[in-house]
This record gives structure tokens, sequence and C-alpha cells, in this order.
């Protein structure tokens, strides 16, 4: 009898909230594959994008110590972040070795590859595309904001987000990986400068509303100022299914729990407070609601609970396939 191959598990996004599902989700009994956004433009990543014409290292960097089964050693010094006045200062070691790797190889994904080899990943990386790409953002005043960093700093209200140079080639892999996924993850995160600039890329567009898989989005726990500041979990579903059409996302997770007065006075200093669940909204959008406690209560900044979020996307899994 031949064995049952392990569902196929997709997760796409970037920034803080990407990495955190991933170390949950590298432990499980599934095939686990990483689809990340390439379109950050600050600190050293910014850097290295204009000096040596790579797409973005940042994001990425973070996901392969997520997923790398690597010496802690080892790691650290991945993660390792120069601070020295001189010619390294702010660069990080990870984005420095992808920024070698891609000279070395010729191709930002064989970089990535080679380096996931050596670290030990579990699961594939893709980038979201191998070229370098630009994040610009069309406000709802009429103005145009360019630069992944600087949409947030301007502090108004965003109608839309899109790419240059156009047309932005996606990675086939990553294409297939979205058709052929039991379950697709939408990570939490920056909504439009770190998961919708994965999903505007044309064919994943496309790939997303056709796959056979659940596309589940695991809603943002706070609001972000500059991006979502007053937003209900109904308003980010919206913004994603205004940017690339209506069958996309299938399913939400949603927090459930009350946010202690102590955290939510933090984030009110940065102008963040909790996303309401709007829940008859979410209902009359036909999307399956999933709620549960999948936060990690004992941190002040807010974080999805590893293990948790994992345990529950899993449980997905087993419905889907």
């Amino acid at each position: 009898m031949e064995s049952r191959k392990q569902p196929s598990v997709v997760v796409i996004g970037g920034g803080t909230g990407m990495p955190v599902l991933l170390r949950g989700l590298k432990d499980l009994p599934i095939d686990l594959t990483a689809l990340v956004t390439v379109a950050d433009d600050g600190g050293s990543t910014g850097r290295l994008r204009n000096e040596m014409a790579i797409p973005a290292p940042g994001d990425i960097r973070n996901v392969i110590a997520a997923l790398s089964d690597a010496e802690p050693m080892l790691l650290e010094l991945f993660q390792h972040r120069f601070t020295v006045g001189n010619g390294l200062s702010g660069h990080s070691m990870g984005n420095l070795l992808l920024a070698a790797m891609t000279s070395v190889t010729g191709n930002f994904f064989t970089g990535i590859q080679e380096i996931s080899r050596v670290l030990n990943v579990k699961g594939e990386i893709y980038p979201i595309s191998n070229d370098s790409m630009s994040l610009h953002a069309k406000m709802e005043d009429g103005t145009i904001v360019s630069g992944e960093s600087n949409i947030p700093l301007a502090n108004k209200r965003i109608e839309k987000v899109y790419l240059s140079p156009q047309p932005v080639q996606p990675l086939p892999d990553a294409v297939n990986a979205i058709n052929n996924a039991d379950l697709v993850v939408v990570a939490p995160g920056s909504l439009y400068t770190s998961i919708l600039p994965n999903m505007i890329i044309p064919q994943i567009d496309v790939a997303l509303s056709k796959t056979k898989a659940n596309v589940v989005y695991v809603c943002n726990v706070m609001t972000q100022a500059g991006e979502t500041t007053g937003y209900t979990a109904a308003d980010h579903v919206q913004a994603i299914r205004g940017h690339i059409g209506g069958g996309c996302v299938d399913s939400v997770v949603v927090h459930n729990e009350p946010i202690s007065k102590h955290v939510r006075q933090v984030y009110a200093e940065e102008n963040a407070a909790p996303v309401i669940y709007d829940t008859e909204r979410l209902l009359g959008m036909g999307l399956q609601i999933i709620e549960g406690d999948i936060i990690d209560s004992s941190r002040t900044t807010l974080r999805h609970d590893t293990k948790k979020i994992a345990k529950l996307l899993y449980s997905l899994i087993d419905q889907a396939v």
C-alpha cells in the first residue's frame, strides 16, 4: 500500500508575522512552502537592493532563520546586525550572505536555495519574484507615495498599492505551489506593505482565486498606524479582495480573547488599537470564521502564539485534504 503524501501548506507574506507562523508549522507532518515578499526597501535591505540590484533580502532572511534547524550559534551569526560606525553598520550578516550567494550563483532564487541547504532549512522558500521591484501607494486624496518604508509614514488612507516596473514576473515555482496546495495561509503582517505586494503580482492573484486549497487569512490582532487605522477584520479582507478579486480568501482566523489593558495602552502610544471582528459583515462576505485564543499573552508586543496558531491551522488541513 502506497504511503499517503503529506498535505501541502503554502504560507504567503513577509514582515514579522510570517516567521512566527512558520516556526510552529515547520515541525508538523506537512510539506511546507513559504512565499516571501521582496518589495522591502528600508535599512540594510534597501541599501543592498540599490547597490547590488537584487530583490529585497530582509524578509527572506527572517524566514530562513525561522525554518532553519542549524546550530543556534550559526543562526545568531546569520541574524547578526553590525552596529560599528563603518561601512558595514546597520547591515545584517544574513542579508550580506544572501547578496554574496546571489553574486556567486548569478541568481537570487538559487542563492536562497544554497543558503537554505547550508542552514538545514525545513520546507521550501520562494521569493515571490526574482525581480527587484518597488511598491507604490495611491492614497484616497489622489497623492502617490513610493517606497514600501515611506507608505505608512505618509499617514494617509490608502486606496490601493501597485508595483513597478511592470510587468513583474512571478517565480513559476511560487505559482505552482499555490496551484498544488492543500491549504494556503496568508500570514498576518502589514496589510499594504508586506501582504498585498505578494498577492497583486500577475499570475499569483489568479492562482489564489483558482486554487482548490482553502485560502485562510490570519487577521492582524492590532491595527497599524498609517496603514489600517480604524480597520475592522472585514475591512482587512475587503482590501485584499479589492486588489485581487472576490474569490481569493475563503476563511479568516481571528483572535477571540480580550486584550489586556496594559497591552492596549502600549499600542495606543503608536496609534494602534485592537482589530474589531465584525462577525456579521464577515459572514455576509461568505467567509468561514475560525476563532481561537491564538495570542502569546506573555509579551507586551502582541504576537501570534507559534504553537497555538500552528495547531489551529493544522486542524483545517484535516478538513481540506
